[in-house]
């Protein structure tokens, strides 16, 4: 069930929250629990079972931790949470993989084939990191293990940030699992980000979508070079307001409910660096893999190649967490290579700083070539769109693909796009800020109406049945 469907908005929303608001405080949590499972069973069906024994093995290993068999059960987590992803989102590749070697050394690898389709539930990378992260709290001492399974089932399974993120750690939540109060401030605050999260979704993302797909679907012999960076341009807008628009709604969903989640996106095109871009992309998952995987391997107390090693590990495992194809593991090494080469470049005594708006191309440059892996159906494609992006001398003078594509709402959205993925808005506010406390009143209604219509414009996408992918659902 997507957020940005009828079914949720103005049914399972609406029943939910008038449940759980009508419900005596000490029930809330099995409302939400119940509420949780019925969207996850949705789409899952029985594989909601999966998610409730994460929920079991974990808060059976935190109680193991807290009586001293603490190696125990941080082996029973670890075991668990990664059998099941590796068994779930990787056995797929492995096979496939295991098949083609087999196949290049001349042995009947056929048997392989009858192992290799394996459903992949949704929302699995995140619970399971999420759970993990809770086992590993408890371990070192940073969180005393849940003794109700009902709020711990509640906080594994809570359907706000359940299928794609942000990665919520037990210990941001751990209060207000127990006791919370939601404020028509907070519900507000809620609305209000949900809402915003939406727009961003069916206004921006989705129109994007509409031309990054036109071009990455394209066989290379008919893209010009034109149209492949337009199409790399939209998609790298599309993902980050897909994604960030997802976490905007679960975000404005975990407020109305009375939490808080973390923050997940701080505007990540505006960086200088890859170093500082995952400071600001996906900061929970970035802050996770360096909180247990990164320092646990030594961070950086350890030699400089070492510490080269370790981000490339932590990147190829950023690159498989996002799915397993090639393809994103590539991305992620892509990705790890320039940490390792500012690295070294920090080190180095340089004559004169050069001017800071380079440092801004050079990071979108770096992102963007890596879009081209992550999108690609696999490495052959990328390596074709790659080229095409840089064939200037063979541009084609056909553009009629990209005038078929460049609809009028997918160039508005690119205009929209451009200004909100930077923090241009921020510094309209700090300059308006004394014309907006004089006039409290109108900017109120002012910005009610502006949500309104962002509402209003983003339904009548659902409506007329618009296309409404989402990039993160299945990872």
């Amino acid at each position: 069930m997507l957020f940005s469907s009828a079914i949720f908005l103005f049914l399972f929303l609406p029943l939910v929250l008038a449940v759980y608001f009508l419900s005596p405080k000490r029930f809330r949590n099995a409302v939400l629990l119940l509420a949780s499972l019925a969207f996850y069973t949705w789409g899952e069906q029985e594989m909601v079972l999966l998610i409730l024994l994460s929920a079991v093995v974990d808060y059976t290993a935190g109680i193991l931790i807290k009586r001293s068999y603490r190696k125990q059960g941080l082996f029973l987590s670890v075991v668990f949470n990664l059998g099941i992803l590796i068994y779930f989102k990787y056995a797929n590749f492995l096979f496939e993989n295991l098949f083609f070697v087999s196949d290049c050394l001349g042995f009947e690898a056929k048997s392989l084939a009858t192992f290799s389709e394996v459903a992949l539930p949704l929302g699995i990378s995140f619970y399971t990191f999420q759970t993990m992260s809770y086992t590993f709290d408890v371990y070192r001492g940073k969180v005393e293990a849940s003794t109700n399974f009902l709020n711990f089932a509640t906080y594994v399974t809570l359907f706000p940030q359940l299928v794609a993120g942000p990665i919520v750690r037990y210990e941001e939540v751990a209060k207000e699992l127990t006791q919370r109060n939601t404020t028509v401030a907070d519900f507000s605050e809620g609305i209000r980000r949900f809402v915003i999260g939406f727009g961003k979704k069916m206004l921006l993302a989705n129109n994007l979508a509409y031309v990054a797909d036109g071009a990455f679907e394209l066989p290379a012999s008919q893209l010009s070079t034109s149209f492949a960076w337009v199409g790399l341009l939209a998609y790298s807008l599309q993902i980050y307001f897909d994604f960030s628009g997802y976490s905007d709604m679960a975000i404005g969903l975990g407020r109305m409910f009375g939490f808080r989640f973390p923050e997940n996106f701080n505007y990540p095109y505006f960086s200088k660096s890859i170093r500082e871009f995952w400071r600001r992309w996906h900061i929970t998952l970035s802050a996770w893999f360096k909180d247990y995987l990164y320092i646990s391997m030594g961070g950086n107390r350890v030699p400089p190649w070492r510490v080269y090693l370790n981000l490339l590990v932590v990147f190829f495992a950023t690159g498989l967490w996002h799915g397993a194809k090639w393809t994103f593991v590539v991305w992620g090494l892509w990705h790890g290579l320039f940490l390792i080469g500012e690295r070294i470049f920090k080190k180095q005594k340089s004559p004169k700083r050069l001017p800071r708006v380079l440092y801004h191309i050079y990071a979108l440059f770096v992102v963007g070539v890596g879009w081209v892996f992550f999108r690609a159906h696999d490495l052959a494609s990328a390596l074709q769109y790659l080229k095409r992006l840089f064939s200037f001398a063979t541009e084609s003078s056909d553009n009629s693909f990209l005038t078929y594509f460049l609809r009028t709402e997918c160039l508005i959205a690119f205009l929209f796009a451009g200004f909100l993925a930077v923090p241009f808005q921020e510094f309209l506010k700090s300059r308006g800020k004394s014309f907006l406390e004089k006039r409290p009143t109108v900017f109120l209604i002012a910005a009610r109406l502006f949500l309104l219509l962002v509402f209003a414009f983003s339904c009548f996408y659902i409506a007329v049945d618009a296309y409404n992918p989402f990039i993160y659902f299945r990872f």
